[in-house]
């Protein structure tokens, strides 16, 4: 496994639909490489915090405009 097979292989691997072999050939590149590691390791806490993310309120007047905003650009769709 090199750094491109761990990039392709990226979101498999951190859902756990990962075969045995490759999820052994891309943890064992991840202990050589730093920058694969601190990739991984990112993604990994950045998918944490965003999955533990309360949503936030919008403000009234923003929430308005971003309706009618969608409303204009879907008009002509069915």
């Amino acid at each position: 496994m090199n750094c491109k097979g761990v990039i392709h292989q990226l979101s498999e691997y951190l859902d756990g639909e990962l075969d045995a072999g490759l999820t052994r050939e891309l943890e064992q590149h991840l202990a050589q490489c730093r920058d694969c590691h601190i990739i991984v390791d990112t993604t990994r806490k950045t998918i944490e915090i965003y999955c533990n993310a309360q949503p936030l309120p919008l403000p009234e007047p923003l929430r308005e405009r971003l309706m009618r905003a969608l409303a204009a650009r879907f008009a002509g769709c069915r």
